[in-house]
């Protein structure tokens, strides 16, 4: 067998590939190196240095520390971002089959109204939402935050399983249309299990996204016993100071939950963007 050539061409595109990804890795070697360093070296010596005192001590002042709380942060967080990943994935996908495999009226007006929905900057409608909040009484309670983070979430969720669904041969519901299976049973125990990939892709942006709010979070969830990871976070900062190790090392926390899911449902993930029929 020959080997290949390799191109100049291909020389620089693969150094340019090496360097973005060195350049993307740079700031996360740096917020591990700082978590594991003392304020004072950090501010001294800087964290490229080498050597120095490599402790622990950051993360279990992060996690003791009951002026920061951070444990009941992330239970906050991990509570709201699932239940607002499940809620407008499981609408989002009965609206993608609605507007993919059924025939009613309006259809197209109703496909629009979701385009329409995405392009609203979600600023726009934070102070008609916080005075509907204020007398609905959802203001700073869980499942305010959770309704709104589910209205969000399900169009362009939708979107993104209507054409993923699109890819799907029209064969697979009309055998099961056939075989006399109703619609929810075309749904659940044909169209689902098929759509895996894309359920899990689609899961996985919107808990993150869920996850890393702090907008929201901060308009509506003001009581601190509601606070999540992200506000609890901006207690790290101090009044008068930045301990960038202590900042560094909740960062780190932080980012675990959503990089750890990602990591395990990776296959599922990239598949779900790629679209049907690729195989892990």
């Amino acid at each position: 067998m020959s080997r290949r050539k390799i191109t100049p061409g291909k020389m620089l595109t693969n150094f340019s590939l090496w360097l973005f990804a060195i350049l993307w890795l740079l700031p996360f070697i740096a917020l591990v190196v700082m978590s594991v360093k003392p304020y004072t070296e950090v501010i001294l010596y800087g964290w490229w240095t080498l050597g120095g005192n490599y402790s622990l001590k950051n993360y279990v002042e992060v996690l003791t520390n009951p002026s920061y709380n951070f444990l009941a942060g992330l239970k906050n967080s991990f509570l709201i971002s699932s239940i607002s990943t499940i809620i407008p994935v499981l609408f989002a996908a009965m609206t993608a089959y609605s507007l993919t495999y059924l025939y009613f009226k309006y259809k197209t007006l109703l496909f629009i109204f979701i385009l329409f929905f995405m392009s609203v900057p979600q600023q726009m409608v934070v102070i008609p939402l916080f005075n509907l909040y204020a007398k609905t009484g959802l203001y700073d309670t869980f499942i305010g935050i959770i309704l709104l983070h589910s209205a969000w979430g399900t169009p362009w969720i939708a979107f993104f399983l209507r054409n993923y669904f699109k890819m799907i041969p029209q064969s697979f519901v009309e055998a099961a249309r056939v075989d006399g299976a109703s619609e929810a049973e075309i749904f659940f125990k044909v169209l689902l299990p098929v759509s895996i990939p894309a359920l899990v892709a689609a899961s996985a942006v919107q808990f993150t996204w869920v996850w890393g709010d702090f907008f929201y979070a901060m308009v509506f969830l003001p009581t601190p016993a509601n606070y999540v990871v992200t506000q609890r976070l901006a207690l790290l900062k101090g009044q008068y100071h930045i301990d960038w190790g202590l900042l560094s090392a909740g960062a780190i926390l932080a980012m675990l939950p959503p990089l750890l899911m990602y990591l395990a449902l990776k296959k599922y993930y990239v598949r779900g963007f790629i679209g049907w029929g690729i195989k892990g």
